[in-house]
């Protein structure tokens, strides 16, 4: 009986030859830049991490080298668009998620402002410029995800937002804070910001507006660089506005179209976790496989062992179901008229929760190896367990995923 060996994306039919190269070169990118590199972020301070000499620059160098432009992406067919972003995510999630996630905030600007047709945001938020997506606050965090209270406790209070966009006239002036969760907060050079706005009657949390403009305005400043467990080579902080005056150019989206671009932000954003956390569980499986065939008890390779060669199944089953899935979603909301967040939801929540249960069962083959720093599975680990409460916890965007559920002809 034939044994047969799947391709670097598993049980996926061969691809067309342009993206078996594409894929081949990310991949060579992530293994000898992005793994590497993040690993050694994964050991420094968070300063360090950030520091003009850090290593997190050079990866980034080599990341714009590869040449993936948002405009030469947008000339694709949907299902071009579809396999290259998935390729490109996973492959990078499979090199260092911390990195990954980052060099993925850094377009947000830009994509949005493109994908929303601003041809002026677009031409301040080029694809070589760092950018920063801020959403949630020191008092609102996956809360933000529902501006319509869709899910909200009918007890409940939303209270004061820690952002206000206040718009009059031809200007908006940015008070408050964004928290320190922001992806790429302390590093940034443009940034998309979701906040409250007020057009004159208080502040509104339900339609708030959608701005984009430089880090570099009078009146921002940045907090310090988060220390967290997991992903530590994504540099997260805090962004301070005090009295910003931007023009109203600077909105990408208003209190009446800013549900679309909340809508809009998050289908992408779940998307992309889905095919980042792939990776992380695939790197978790190889891993695990590798070191199955090498580390030797009772006399054998521990992958004769039953229970082993049971866990190391399902570790590829999750695996090739979570990637089935990205795939699925991401082509859906890239070919059809109205995409489904939902659907995306369900991509981020099986590839996060994927990723974690994966690693943590690689773990559990390495035994006390799987422990030690000195080998790469326990990084995986604690990076996968922060996916799940990235973008949304998981628990949140189930409960809001199941709410749009609802056919409201039925009820």
């Amino acid at each position: 009986m034939a044994n047969v060996k799947l391709g670097p994306l598993g049980a996926e039919p061969e691809l067309p030859e342009m993206m078996q190269m594409f894929q081949s070169s990310v991949h060579k990118f992530a293994k000898d830049i992005l793994r590497p590199i993040g690993q050694k972020l994964d050991r420094m301070t968070p300063e360090q991490v950030i520091a003009p000499d850090s290593p997190y620059w050079e990866a980034r160098a080599k990341f714009l080298e590869l040449g993936v432009s948002l405009d030469a992406m947008s000339e694709l067919t949907a299902f071009e668009q579809t396999k290259m972003f998935c390729i490109l995510y996973e492959e990078m999630g499979w090199g260092d998620s911390g990195l990954a996630i980052s060099f993925a905030a850094a377009i947000l600007p830009a994509y949005l402002s493109m994908m929303f047709k601003n041809d002026y945001l677009r031409s301040i938020t080029p694809d070589d410029v760092l950018g920063c997506w801020a959403i949630t606050e020191p008092d609102h965090g996956s809360d933000t995800l529902d501006p319509n209270r869709m899910m909200f406790h009918p007890d409940g209070q939303y209270g004061r937002p820690n952002c206000v966009a206040t718009i009059k006239g031809d200007e908006v002036t940015l008070n408050g804070q964004k928290s320190s969760w922001v992806s790429n907060g302390t590093i940034a050079k443009v940034c998309i910001l979701y906040c409250a706005a007020d057009v004159g009657n208080g502040p509104d949390t339900k339609n708030g507006c959608v701005l984009v403009f430089p880090l570099d305005t009078k009146g921002i400043s940045r907090g310090k660089p988060l220390d967290k467990l997991g992903q530590r080579a994504l540099n997260q902080g805090e962004i301070f506005f005090d009295n910003v005056k931007l023009s109203k150019k600077n909105i990408l989206a208003g209190p009446d179209t800013y549900h679309d671009a909340l809508y809009a932000i998050h289908t992408l954003a779940n998307g992309l976790m889905g095919a980042v956390f792939t990776g992380v569980a695939r790197a978790a499986f190889e891993m695990a496989l590798d070191y199955a065939h090498e580390r030797k008890q009772g006399g054998v390779p521990i992958i004769r062992h039953q229970s082993v060669a049971y866990r190391l199944f399902h570790m590829f089953r999750k695996t090739e179901a979570a990637r089935a899935l990205t795939h699925r979603v991401v082509h859906y909301n890239m070919s059809s008229p109205q995409p489904a967040l939902h659907a995306a939801m369900t991509s981020k929540v099986t590839g996060t929760q994927t990723a974690f249960e994966v690693a943590s069962d690689a773990l559990q083959i390495f035994g006390g190896n799987g422990l030690t720093r000195e080998y790469p599975v326990e990084k995986l680990l604690r990076d996968a367990r922060a996916s799940m409460i990235e973008d949304g916890c998981n628990e949140v965007l189930s409960l809001k995923g199941g709410f749009h559920l609802i056919d409201h002809d039925k009820l």
